[in-house]
């Protein structure tokens, strides 16, 4: 079956984020890579969701989100579990796979640990540890 996604709409995510060392950080550029390495690994998107653009889209507007929150963390300016929690609890009411979720989690903190500068290396920790609260809260 497949769905069909309408573009992100609303107020847009930041395009960069602060981290508590001073170094600024290009969420695109990182939410990018993520994305293009969820697409290899998870191809049949592209039968599950039209327009593969807005998938996409979606991908990118998520990530920066999720990257934002975890940088916000690092000052315990924000909870990135709750906000993770908040997310998947959207996406499971959109019936999309939380193991995906979480993968995309980890995904990012394999980018977030080879692309970002040393100040923005705390992040893989704690994207890593967001891939293991979603599969947490997958349990039975």
């Amino acid at each position: 079956m497949t769905k069909r996604l309408r573009p992100p709409s609303g107020h847009p995510p930041p395009t960069t984020a602060q981290t508590p060392g001073g170094s600024t950080i290009d969420l695109v550029a990182l939410a990018e890579e993520i994305c293009r390495r969820y697409r290899q690994e998870f191809g049949d998107e592209r039968e599950r969701y039209e327009p593969v653009t807005a998938t996409q889209e979606w991908c990118i507007h998520d990530n920066l989100h999720l990257l934002n929150w975890a940088v916000l963390s690092l000052s315990e300016l924000c909870d990135f579990s709750s906000q993770v929690a908040w997310l998947a609890r959207v996406l499971e009411a959109r019936e999309f796979p939380l193991e995906r979720l979480a993968r995309n989690l980890e995904i990012a903190a394999e980018v977030v640990m080879a692309k970002a500068a040393a100040d923005g290396k705390a992040l893989g920790p704690v994207l890593r540890d967001g891939a293991g609260f979603v599969r947490a809260g997958m349990a039975p």
